[in-house]
């Protein structure tokens, strides 16, 4: 693979990176020049399509014709209107992916060495996941895998400086809070524990202001009936208050006293023409969202004693997110939570999309289950000689071990190893079992080397495989932990109709995942009937009361499936499954 990019697909905002296997890049937005895009569509009377800013600030005027907050309705039935046109949330995804992909170079959106990961929320269900990539699939993209939020800022953490000890990631977007610890021992990263909030973000932010200072002050100062909120003629000045109260939320970050204010184009019922100028203080604004926060403090108290930790044993809190700027909430957190130190180095509007697109080096894009790139690899040459090399593929050090194994002893043959990038040269060594040698790996990236075998007389011998690669990473990922629990219906036992859960991965099992479940049939089916077992899939803990976990769906074995013969009630049926690092499942019967 060629080209690396991440994509943050946002609630409020989007982002999207590329990674050479040295450098990263933020794209910005080709219009406005800026880092993230606005994830919002406008669509105009004539049905022209507006992305990013421009839609973004038609919201408060037009917002039948504005697309905005979809990502919360992913993997719903929920259609989003839009105009004369009503999308899907998967839809809507889709147009805001292809006008990020527009961000990136002529050479990386016309190139098929790409490998695009976009991050989903640590707290997506299968559905949710599902549903992007669903909307990746009709944004044309190529090929794509899902990563963790969390796990994508714990890359761009690793970017900005790799440091052994325990952090945490409190990553508040404009819809979702995601909490990580993860460990880094010498540029090893192991996620401990997750947790986070589902609802939970700049948006609800905005609604406290609304709700608590906006609309009194609207009550106080117009001639407003009880329930103007609910009325049509007032829609107009409530999307425009939404607007301005977001717009002084996020001035609060740099000045004490903001006035929310601005024309509306509305009047009360005497006639008054209502304009916003409603002054609101830091301070008021702390006290505001103090409930807020401080649920954001529990979850992020839960996720430290879950990974079986205490806040002294945590370095530092890694701040990722919009609503993160926003210095009074980053001291609260330290202090509620009792971590000594909160640390900015990551950009918090971008570091997902970056983190992601470091991620993406990892993977292996050869096989569609798109898993990790092994850090070891053992390739066969020299048949003749039963030779092979053996050397680790992937380091975050400056050096590689290397390796040569023989099937049978030699007397007086030499190799050598050369690095194709920078000339460097091994010398001569005497070629024996287990003969080591430690490379110097000269650039982050791909290393190239060359290997020479000579005979006794000094003449080559004929490799199969002679030139061997190895990346000198940022950062690997170890373990990355499941959401959620997965496990397939099953009987209680053979003379029991009673319905439990048999589990493939339980919520904290260590990602990816990779088994083999036999399970017996519960009926016969014959070839050509239209006969069926129905494995049905859910997502949840509860083992026993099967119905009152999520359904994510079911795969079918009928008798067209198969041309002659039958399977009998009890008989073995195996089945083998991938939980890949997002926690989407693929499943082969």
């Amino acid at each position: 693979m060629k080209y690396y990019v991440g994509i943050d697909l946002g609630t409020t905002n989007s982002a999207i990176s590329s990674f050479d296997g040295e450098n990263v890049r933020v794209w910005k937005s080709k219009k406005d020049q800026n880092d993230v895009t606005p994830s919002a569509i406008y669509v105009d009377k004539r049905g022209k399509r507006f992305y990013g800013k421009d839609a973004y600030l038609k919201a408060a005027q037009q917002p039948e014709r504005c697309a905005t907050l979809f990502k919360r309705f992913m993997g719903t039935s929920t259609k989003i209107k839009l105009g004369d046109e009503e999308l899907t949330p998967e839809e809507c995804s889709a147009e805001v992916l292809r006008e990020l992909y527009k961000n990136l170079p002529e050479e990386i959106r016309s190139s098929d060495e790409v490998g695009v990961v976009i991050t989903v929320p640590a707290a997506f269900n299968q559905m949710q996941n599902a549903a992007t990539l669903e909307a990746a699939k009709q944004a044309g993209l190529g090929k794509v895998a899902l990563m963790q939020e969390p796990v994508a800022a714990i890359m761009s953490v690793m970017k900005a400086g790799s440091r052994d000890g325990n952090f945490l990631i409190f990553d508040l977007g404009g819809g979702t809070l995601d909490v990580a610890i993860a460990e880094s021992m010498s540029g090893k990263v192991n996620l401990l524990a997750h947790g986070g909030i589902a609802m939970c973000g700049g948006r609800d932010f905005d609604r406290v202001i609304m709700n608590n200072v906006v609309i009194p002050w609207l009550r106080s100062n117009y001639q407003l009936p009880d329930d103007f909120r609910a009325r049509d003629e007032y829609k107009k000045l409530l999307r425009i208050a939404a607007y301005k109260a977001e717009v002084a939320k996020i001035e609060l970050s740099s000045d004490e006293v903001v006035n929310i204010e601005g024309e509306t184009g509305t009047f009360d019922a005497a006639g008054e023409e209502i304009y916003l100028d409603v002054e609101l203080q830091r301070s008021t604004y702390d006290g505001l969202i103090e409930e807020l926060v401080m649920e954001a403090v529990r979850t992020t108290r839960e996720t430290i004693e879950k990974a079986g930790l205490t806040p002294q044993d945590i370095d530092r809190i890694i701040f990722v997110g919009g609503p993160t700027n926003y210095k009074s909430l980053r001291d609260k957190v330290v202090m509620e939570v009792g971590v000594p130190v909160g640390s900015i180095e990551v950009n918090p509007m971008t570091a997902v999309s970056e983190g992601a697109s470091i991620f993406a080096e990892s993977i292996d894009w050869s096989n569609e289950e798109h898993g990790r790139k092994s850090a070891r690899e053992q390739v066969e040459s020299g048949k003749s000689l039963g030779l092979s090399f053996r050397y680790v593929a992937r380091s975050t050090a400056p050096k590689a071990k290397f390796a040569i194994v023989l099937a049978k002893p030699v007397t007086g043959y030499t190799f050598e190893i050369s690095s194709r990038d920078t000339g460097w040269h091994s010398g001569s060594m005497e070629l024996k079992n287990r003969a080591t040698l430690e490379l110097e790996l000269f650039r982050r990236g791909s290393n190239h080397f060359h290997v020479d075998v000579f005979d006794a007389s000094g003449r080559p011998v004929e490799l199969e495989n002679s030139d061997i690669e190895i990346s000198y990473t940022l950062a690997t990922v170890g373990a990355i932990l499941a959401s959620h629990s997965i496990g397939v219906e099953v009987c209680e036992s053979s003379s029991s109709d009673k319905a439990v859960l048999d589990y493939l991965v339980r919520e904290g099992d260590a990602l990816p995942a990779k088994g083999q479940k036999k399970f017996r049939a519960t009926e016969t089916i014959r070839a050509g009937s239209d006969e069926a077992i129905n494995f049905k899939l859910w997502e949840g803990d509860m083992q026993e009361d099967v119905e009152d976990n999520r359904f994510i769906g079911h795969m079918t074995i009928t008798g067209r499936d198969f041309d002659f013969g039958m399977i009998m009630a009890g008989a073995e049926i195996i089945c083998n499954y991938v939980v890949n690092d997002s926690g989407s499942i693929d499943l082969e019967i």
